[in-house]
């Protein structure tokens, strides 16, 4: 083999090896390219139930006492409630916030009531305030829970139904679990009872919530 064959060999060879270099460049930016962009997806994306429990629409006559349509112009939280009326319907409950449009003996209403059989009620909409948060009226949405007897514990249907309507709404207002509080976290009143006499029923109740998102959600873009 002459000089001159051996040095084009050198040359085929380097220019073999400087190709698989760059293809090798290449494939690695590509691989992390990709995995950046799945990160990013990955990242940008969460579960989000889009399906709301049957929801039967009872606007509350507008009035100053439970219904005065001021405006609700942002949503940052969720407020759970018990209704401390044992034994008493959803229907009930709503009744009261409309007799107060006469009777006007004092302010409440809330968004939304579940009653003991898991039926909801919605007194108010969800783009006025309710009277049921005390100085998180404007920018909370409140569920009022009925429930069978003096502890205040929700029965299995109204339960159930409470996490599905949490979900949904925290679903559609971009809210987080810790967005979702108690009216006793606004002011320390005893109120859901239950929550408030076992914090493990609360922390379970939290848990139950983000378990239904994960099981129920539809992922979608933030």
């Amino acid at each position: 083999m002459t000089k001159a064959e051996r040095e084009k060999r050198r040359r085929m060879r380097q220019l073999i090896h400087g190709i698989i270099y760059v293809l090798a460049v290449i494939g690695a930016v590509t691989v992390i390219v990709l995995m950046v962009s799945a990160l990013k997806s990955l990242i940008n994306t969460k579960r989000v139930v889009t399906e709301a429990p049957e929801i039967t629409e009872e606007l509350l006559t507008p009035n100053e006492y439970s219904r005065p349509q001021i405006a609700l112009e942002e949503v940052n939280g969720i407020v759970i409630h018990y209704t401390a009326n044992p034994g008493t319907t959803a229907e009930n409950n709503r009744s009261y916030f409309e007799g107060l449009a006469t009777s006007g003996e004092t302010y409440a209403s809330s968004h939304f009531i579940v009653g003991i059989d898991g039926e909801v009620i919605q007194c108010v909409p969800l783009t006025e305030i309710a009277y049921a948060s005390n100085e998180r009226n404007s920018d909370t949405i409140s569920i009022e829970c009925c429930h069978e007897d003096e502890s205040g514990k929700f029965s299995d249907d109204t339960y159930a139904t409470l996490v599905h309507l949490t979900a949904y709404l925290m679903g559609q207002y971009d809210l987080e679990i810790d967005d979702v509080i108690r009216h006793y976290d606004v002011t320390g009143k005893d109120c859901p009872k239950y929550f408030v006499e076992h914090e493990d029923a609360w922390t379970q109740f939290k848990e139950d919530v983000e378990t239904y998102i994960r099981k129920n959600g539809e992922k979608v873009s933030k």
